[in-house]
């Protein structure tokens, strides 16, 4: 029986072998490869390093095409091997190598939809880090708990996905939680990744904070925003924005420093408000505030399809019912469930745990097929 089966494993790999044909030609692969050496013969010029800027531009682009092809090569050696293991198998009569054939195709499976979804990243940042900003909702000491637990989300869907990230902004709770906060984080195709989890998340559980034990309803919202690399992308000049220099607040422990530093900017143009103080200089907070308003300007751009930041107004998110994008329920079931794809997961404490691949997933396929 189990001779049987590396029979169907065969003619399953021979099956999927065309597709996997097809998704190698979509990624463009030779343009890649040619990419590359052109890069690396740029990089062997005797003036190359003298344009800092050029050079390092040129550099991220390269580590970002040799990825793409490290990824498709790796997923064609393991088809490879699975076709080598079958016939190994037929051959010799041996049924030892069946589970790890059979798990082995499971997670080629996975990662053959994984990097198909890649190529719908078609968008003007997607390529680009992220900048991800939290903001507590109305509830006081449980929407700020509950927006911490979002902070946590991501930064462990970072680190699963290798990818680094720096706290950009913090703002503590009045007793526990954040009211708001900002990372960046840094990784290939992060923004084209994570823009699907832009806006209002919903919590229901039973509140640790309530001595009657009662159930409750929780909102927070997630702002995400591409990293502009190049300024020159989205200008900003000075008289754009109007600066204000404040003392950092909250208990903050390690991640405020008790200093007049903290930087606060608002556009003039659309009353946009961003804020930095988890640096220890004036210089570097007012570098954060930059990144976060270029960020913010060049999501907002894309989202409402404009031709020039002028054409923004100012937009505010409401964080209320009715407006959220996915709800997390602790109680009286675990499920959280997203409203537009319809995506769910009923392991509620994987998906505090970062995996939300699922839903990132669903939203780029449910894109696609617009």
């Amino acid at each position: 029986m189990a001779m049987l089966e590396f029979d169907e494993y065969k003619v399953k790999l021979n099956n999927i072998r065309p597709q996997l044909q097809e998704l190698g030609q979509s990624m463009h692969l030779d343009e890649a490869r040619a990419e590359i050496e052109k890069l690396h013969a740029e990089s062997t010029e005797p003036d190359y390093w003298n344009d800092l800027e050029r050079s390092q531009k040129a550099q991220r682009r390269l580590r970002s095409l040799e990825n793409k092809c490290a990824r498709f090569d790796k997923l064609e050696a393991g088809w490879e091997d699975m076709l080598t293991i079958c016939e190994m198998a037929i051959e010799e009569n041996d049924e030892s190598m069946l589970e790890e054939l059979k798990d082995g195709y499971q997670r080629f499976q996975a990662d053959m939809e994984q990097l198909r979804l890649t190529t719908l990243l078609t968008g003007e940042y997607d390529a680009n880090n992220a900048i991800l900003t939290f903001h507590s909702g109305a509830g006081g000491t449980e929407a700020q708990d509950w927006t911490q637990m979002l902070y946590r989300m991501y930064t462990r869907w970072a680190e699963r996905h290798d990818f680094k990230y720096t706290l950009m902004d913090w703002l503590d709770g009045d007793e526990a939680g954040i009211k708001s906060a900002t990372i960046k984080i840094e990784g290939e195709n992060a923004y084209g990744f994570l823009k699907s989890e832009h806006g209002v998340h919903r919590l229901v559980r039973i509140s640790p904070f309530d001595a009657n034990a009662r159930r409750q309803t929780s909102f927070a919202a997630v702002e995400v925003m591409p990293e502009i690399g190049d300024a020159g992308e989205i200008e900003l000049k000075d008289d754009d924005y109007e600066m204000q220099v404040y003392r950092s607040s909250g208990a903050g422990g390690q991640k405020v420093n008790k200093t007049s530093s903290a930087v606060r900017l608002i556009h003039k143009a659309t009353g946009i408000v961003v804020s930095s103080q988890v640096e220890r200089s004036h210089f570097q907070n007012l570098e954060n505030c930059k990144q976060m308003l270029r960020a913010k300007l060049a999501e907002i751009k894309e989202r409402e399809h404009l031709e020039k930041i002028e054409d923004i107004k100012g937009v505010q998110m409401k964080i209320e019912w009715g407006s959220q994008i996915r709800s997390y329920v602790f109680m009286p079931y675990t499920l959280a469930k997203d409203t537009r794809t319809g995506f769910e997961n009923g392991n509620i404490q994987a998906v505090m745990d970062g995996d939300i691949d699922g839903f990132i997933n669903a939203y780029l396929a449910m894109q696609a097929g617009k």
